[in-house]
C-alpha cells in the first residue's frame, strides 16, 4: 500500500487540488545552500538555495504551460491583483517606462498619459505594514479582471506583459522598467540583521524560492501555481543564468559574480545534491 502524500496544505484547498491533478508538487523537500560572505561587505552573509537558482524554471506566461492563479481567468497568470508600488523610485521607473514603450507592445494604454494628480495606470489602495495596519499603498490599476499592462490573447506581441515583452523585445532592463514586486518573482529575497557570538551586528540575505507560502495564508487560494510545475521547469538555461540581472540587483555585482562562479564549478563537475523535483519531473517527462 502507498505511503500518502503530505500536500503541505489543507486537504480542502485549492493549492491540495492542484496537486493531486498532477498540476503542481507538493512544496517541502530536501533544498541545498550555499552561505558565503559578501565580497563587497565583510558583514553582510548570503545565504542561497541552490535547489532553486539551479533549476531550471522559467515563467509560462502566455504560453500553455501558464494555467493561471484563476481558473477563470487563466490567461492573465498571476497579474489579476496588480501590482503594488514599494516606493518612489519604482514609481518614477514606471512612469519612464510608460512614456518610452511604443505602443504595439501595450493593448490597454489609457488613452491619455496626462499624470494630473496619479497617472491614469496606477490607483490607491492599501497594503499592511510590518506591524499588520492597513496603509494607503499605490498600485496597478484594474481593468477587466487584470493589471492594465496584462495584454489578453489576441494582442499583437500576445498575452504577457507588455512592460516584459517590450523590454525582451529591445534589450531594456527588467529590473527597472518593471515594478519591482513583478521582477522579483520568482525569486524571494529576506533580509534581517543579527548579531553573531562575538556581539558584531551583521546582515544576513536569504534568496530562495517564492512558492506559494510566500504569499502567506491566501497562497493555498489560488487554483495553480508555478513554482512546482513540472510543465515551467523545461528552461534550458539554470536560473542562476537566466535571472543573471534580477539576481545581481538583489544581491549585487560582486556577490552575484561569486554565486555564478560557485554554481558553474558545480555544473561542470556535474554535482546536484538536491535538484529541484519539478526539474527532475520535466527531465523525466521528455526522456520518455
Amino acid at each position: 500500500m502507498n505511503a500518502p502524500v503530505f500536500l503541505g496544505f489543507p486537504s480542502d484547498s485549492y493549492a491540495a487540488a492542484s496537486i493531486n491533478r498532477g498540476d503542481e508538487l507538493p512544496p517541502d523537500f530536501d533544498r541545498e545552500w550555499f552561505e558565503f560572505s559578501n565580497p563587497a561587505d565583510p558583514l553582510h552573509q548570503i545565504n542561497i538555495d541552490l535547489t532553486w537558482v539551479e533549476s531550471h524554471w522559467h515563467c509560462g506566461f502566455g504560453t500553455s504551460a501558464c494555467k493561471g492563479i484563476d481558473a477563470q481567468n487563466p490567461a492573465v497568470g498571476c497579474c489579476g491583483h496588480g501590482a503594488f508600488l514599494v516606493d518612489d523610485t519604482d514609481r518614477a521607473q514606471l512612469v519612464d517606462a510608460v512614456h518610452r514603450m511604443p505602443d504595439k507592445f501595450w493593448q490597454l494604454k489609457p488613452a491619455s498619459l496626462d499624470e494630473g494628480d496619479l497617472e491614469p495606470w496606477l490607483e490607491w489602495d492599501e497594503l499592511d505594514d510590518e506591524d499588520g495596519n492597513p496603509e494607503p499603498t499605490l498600485k496597478t490599476v484594474i481593468v477587466d479582471g487584470a493589471c492594465i499592462f496584462a495584454n489578453r490573447p489576441g494582442w499583437g506581441t500576445g498575452a504577457g506583459c507588455a512592460l516584459h515583452q517590450w523590454a525582451v523585445a529591445t534589450g531594456e532592463d527588467l529590473t527597472v522598467v518593471k515594478p519591482e514586486v513583478c521582477w522579483q518573482l520568482p525569486l524571494r529575497r529576506l533580509e534581517a540583521y543579527e548579531d553573531r557570538p562575538d556581539g558584531v551586528e551583521i546582515l544576513r540575505t536569504t534568496i530562495t524560492e517564492y512558492n506559494r507560502r510566500g504569499w502567506g495564508n491566501g497562497g493555498e487560494d489560488f487554483d495553480w501555481y508555478c513554482t512546482t510545475a513540472p510543465g515551467c521547469h523545461t528552461a534550458s538555461e539554470p536560473i542562476w543564468k537566466s535571472h543573471a540581472a534580477e539576481l545581481t540587483a538583489l544581491i549585487g555585482a560582486e556577490a552575484y559574480a561569486k554565486l555564478a562562479e560557485h554554481c558553474a564549478r558545480r555544473a561542470e563537475a556535474g554535482v546536484v545534491a538536491a535538484p529541484h523535483p519539478a526539474t527532475v519531473a520535466a527531465n523525466a517527462t521528455r526522456a520518455r
